[in-house]
């Protein structure tokens, strides 16, 4: 017999306003204390000298997560030109320096490069792993590594700002998987000028925005209160980039037991898709002839 987990058997999406200086993992263990959570997890990592929204799901909700990992992303951002640092950015020591500073006219070109379709190395200060070791940890004992590039889809990279010779500031709209520190980087490399990000906010993911999350302060000034959890939003919106499908009472029946139920709004064969009934999400699985075959199935 299995063990009973500690904690409230709470579900949906606490959307955090991350401030820096903190980890991810650290967010999502203050939301777990401060809700007294029986499960949470984060969709999708910020370093942690970067801000803004950290969507952490609870309960039910962690089964949708890898919709929100595979959502677009906005990250503002600003590039210190002039100096490449050991982990591309503010925290680790100038490794190298070059007087060259581009003007805007130089920065506009180069960024083309660097929208669409694109291979990116990560970071030697990165969580890829390498033979079973996170690169941080090989990287913080003072070993170089030959990192393989990895596709990202960039949607766009725009600047924003150059309050100064020495800084531009850029946004830029991503798929997953993006390091905004490699960016900065490569930017640098192809500018001949060095580059690491000077600071970082993610503004929004997916359906999330960091100006409508909650602060740290917040979540433990209303640590295990109601008022807390009125801050906490449906796992359905975990699924908005997919169709919804209205299960009949049979069909919703079905679902909660696992199996393959009747739903009575159609998708194309084949397509994901969740099945909803009353109003809360069931499942999802793949549509087929009239019918939703769960992958993954809610308890609400």
């Amino acid at each position: 017999m299995g063990r009973k987990r500690k904690g409230r058997a709470v579900s949906g999406w606490l959307v955090v306003d991350k401030p820096a200086g903190i980890t991810s993992t650290s967010v999502v263990n203050k939301v777990r204390w401060a809700l007294g959570a029986q499960k949470a997890g984060h969709a999708g990592t910020l370093d942690p000298d970067a801000t803004g929204v950290l969507a952490v799901a609870l309960g039910e909700a962690t089964k949708t997560v890898p919709y929100i990992t595979d959502a677009l992303k906005c990250y503002r951002f600003m590039v210190r030109l002039g100096q490449a640092t050991t982990t591309d950015d503010a925290e680790g020591p100038v490794i190298s320096e070059s007087g060259i500073r581009p003007d805007d006219a130089a920065i506009e070109a180069a960024l083309a490069a660097f929208r669409g379709e694109i291979q990116q190395v990560p970071p030697q200060f990165s969580a890829v792993k390498v033979d079973g070791e996170r690169a941080y940890d090989i990287a913080r004992g003072g070993e170089e590594m030959d990192l393989a590039a990895r596709p990202l889809w960039v949607e766009s990279l725009t600047m924003i700002a150059r309050p100064d010779a020495d800084h531009v500031e850029l946004e830029m709209v991503c798929g997953k998987g993006g390091y905004v520190r490699s960016i900065a980087r490569d930017l640098g490399a192809a500018l001949e000028c060095f580059g690491h990000v000077a600071w970082l906010r993610r503004t929004w993911s997916g359906p999330f925005t960091a100006e409508g999350g909650i602060s740290m302060e917040e979540i433990e000034r209303l640590a295990q209160t109601p008022e807390l959890d009125a801050h906490i939003r449906p796992l359905e919106i975990g699924l908005a980039d997919l169709p919804e499908l209205q299960a009949t009472p049979e069909g919703a029946a079905r679902l909660r037991n696992g199996n393959p139920g009747m739903v009575l709004t159609g998708a194309e064969y084949g397509d994901e898709a969740w099945a909803s009934y009353e109003g809360r999400a069931l499942a999802v699985g793949i549509y087929k002839a009239g019918e939703l075959h769960p992958s993954r199935v809610f308890v609400q």
